[in-house]
């Protein structure tokens, strides 16, 4: 099975692999389906690099680590926790069938030291493995000579181990504190009282709060540096109030773009130029889990809308009641 992992991973590796440039600012040679050199410049290398910007939500394996070994076995327990649903469930139903195959061609050596009603087939054998993996035992098979005792001391401690680790991952993967946070899928330039302002809205989409919330905003930039090398540039943009005591329905964070904003005097075509992006970060503390909960993300300025504003959500009802109106989160207005 290891030798599976292993197999697997090379040939994903080897694909990536076969796609990957270094990203600077002088002519690099790229040999193509048609296996003829050509080159690319800096321009190129931006259009590259837009691939694994952060607006997108790709998973980190797309990315080759020249280097860096992450090898399933030597980190079992972050990969069990950070795959895919579909994924993990695949590699358990794999996992369980091979040891019971393994278990059961162990039994098929000496199929006359387990007794039953019938002669032993492997996939007999297989099913007496299962029961004994699981301790479950149903009597129909009964291991007598002491290489088959030998196997089942084996395989039960084996078992035993596997049901508990496998319930410990199943659990974590349930029980991983997230923040059920919604982001406006677009942010706004409001310009009220002539003062231009970046506004992005957030809402909490538990009926319980979240505590002590910490917005952190930031402007991504593709920059060359001075030795002429494409490097990723992140500028804090400061907000109004980058602290919220208790974050209950939503909440509207504005950076006033003055002059010592690093968007003042900023034009799109530069932005653009620059593939910027608005990096969003929150982090807080679940009331009813006592856990802190963290959730992200960005925007391009394609979705950056000026001289508009959110429309309200949180309204009064006749009986008193406060109603908030999440239909109408990612509307916007003009002034």
């Amino acid at each position: 099975m290891k030798s599976l992992f292993r197999h697997l991973k090379e040939k994903r590796e080897a694909k990536l692999t076969a796609r990957y440039n270094r990203l600077d600012d002088t002519p690099l040679e790229d040999t193509g389906k048609t296996g003829k050199k050509s080159h690319f410049t800096t321009k190129e290398a931006i259009r590259r690099f837009r691939t694994h910007a952060l607006v997108e939500e790709k998973a980190h394996r797309d990315v080759v680590r020249v280097g860096l070994s992450d090898s399933v076995w030597t980190d079992l327990y972050h990969h069990a926790l950070t795959a895919s649903w579909p994924s993990f469930v695949y590699w358990s139903v794999i996992s369980y069938f091979l040891i019971n195959l393994f278990f059961a061609l162990l039994y098929l050596v000496a199929p006359g030291q387990v007794t039953g009603d019938s002669q032993h087939t492997l996939l007999s054998l297989f099913f007496f493995s299962v029961q004994t993996l699981s301790t479950v035992g149903y009597g129909g098979m009964v291991p007598v000579g002491p290489y088959a005792n030998v196997i089942v001391t084996f395989e039960v401690l084996i078992g035993m181990m596997i049901n508990a680790l496998a319930t410990g991952v199943v659990f974590a993967r349930f029980a991983r504190p997230r923040a059920r946070i919604m982001f406006s899928n677009k942010a706004v330039i409001s310009n009220e009282n002539g003062i231009p302002a970046l506004c992005i809205r957030i809402a909490n989409m538990r009926l319980s709060v979240i505590l002590s919330v910490d917005v952190e905003v930031s402007l991504s930039r593709l920059v060359l540096s001075e030795n002429g090398h494409l490097v990723r540039q992140f500028d804090q943009l400061l907000l109004v109030q980058s602290h919220v005591p208790v974050l209950r329905f939503a909440f509207v964070m504005a950076h006033v773009i003055g002059p010592e904003s690093p968007l003042h005097g900023k034009s799109m075509a530069e932005l653009e130029k620059e593939e910027a992006e608005i990096v969003v970060t929150v982090t807080g503390t679940d009331e009813a889990l006592g856990q802190t909960v963290f959730a992200r993300t960005a925007y391009r300025f394609d979705h950056v809308h000026h001289d508009h504003r959110f429309v309200d959500i949180v309204l009064s009802r006749p009986d008193g009641k406060i109603a908030v109106d999440y239909t109408r989160f990612h509307d916007i207005e003009q002034h």
